[in-house]
């Protein structure tokens, strides 16, 4: 890779460590108050992938100094055993932050459960509360993949108001939030998905592009417009290698900035996840 191809990459890594400075200098602040953040973690089941999530934002929580508490739970759990759970944590005065991870197994349902924890607690941003803030612009505990690519579009000093940003994907999780915080900072917002005629003649008119849809390389080079900015959030698993929906080795070549994988919006939505927690301790003590 070129010097050039270099310097339009990115570093997802570097940011989340200045993001976690930051959320660091926070705790110790409240520490000196008395409070110090909590963030509690229900997972269900075995599921590994939930579980390296889990681990990987634990382990974020270490560095930083909030208190982390993992609730493991049988994958067999009801759906009434998990609405107590979530209850009891929304009593804790010690845990600011509740992160239901998902997906759940299918016989629990997921908006319910989602719908029962603090709507100052959600620190996923999930809850159609803190989702319907976002909706009118009230931007509080947004969902943290939309929010640290937001982040990285301040860091890196690109312009959104204007700009036609195209997202690929329409999940609750990224698409739709992302939809949302690109429209309040007066972006023009295409949304593409499964049932979209002719992606490319979508991406091709990006100016920003967000890729959410864990299919391998869907987006290659010539469905990118010239110095468009790239974030791609898809991650696909394949012989123990780890692949984005970006066919990176080409479109970095042609894009003004790229997020490789990993190593790009996988670290930032961890870190946005952190600036949560304090946030909520901060509103919540």
């Amino acid at each position: 890779m070129s010097e050039g191809e270099q310097s339009r990459i990115i570093d997802g890594r570097a940011l989340a460590k200045k993001m976690e400075a930051e959320v660091k200098a926070d705790v110790d602040e409240l520490k000196s108050a008395g409070i110090t953040p909590g963030l509690a973690t229900i997972l269900v089941g075995e599921d590994p992938a939930s579980k390296m999530y889990v681990r990987l934002k634990h382990k974020a929580c270490d560095r930083v100094g909030i208190f982390a508490e993992d609730k493991p739970v049988v994958a067999s759990i009801t759906q009434d055993e998990l609405i107590e759970l979530i209850e009891s944590l929304n009593q804790r005065e010690d845990i600011h932050g509740i992160l239901l991870q998902l997906p759940l197994p299918l016989h629990l349902n997921e908006q319910e459960a989602m719908l029962a924890i603090d709507p100052t607690k959600d620190v996923d941003g999930f809850h159609p509360l803190n989702m319907g803030k976002l909706l009118i612009g009230n931007e509080g505990l947004v969902p943290c993949t939309p929010g640290g690519v937001i982040r990285a579009l301040e860091e890196y000093g690109v312009d959104i108001q204007g700009k036609h940003a195209v997202i690929v994907g329409h999940s609750n999780v990224v698409g739709k939030p992302m939809a949302a915080m690109l429209v309040n900072r007066n972006a023009t917002v295409s949304v593409c998905h499964v049932f979209t005629d002719d992606i490319a003649r979508f991406t091709r008119e990006a100016d920003i592009l967000i890729v959410a849809t864990g299919v391998k390389h869907l987006i290659k080079a010539d469905m990118v417009k010239a110095d468009a900015v790239v974030f791609d959030v898809g991650i696909t698993e394949e012989n123990g290698k780890v692949y984005g929906d970006v066919d990176f080795e080409n479109v970095v070549r042609k894009a003004s900035l790229v997020t490789p994988v990993p190593g790009g919006v996988g670290p930032l939505t961890i870190s946005t996840l952190l600036t949560h927690v304090v946030r909520s301790a901060r509103n919540i003590s």
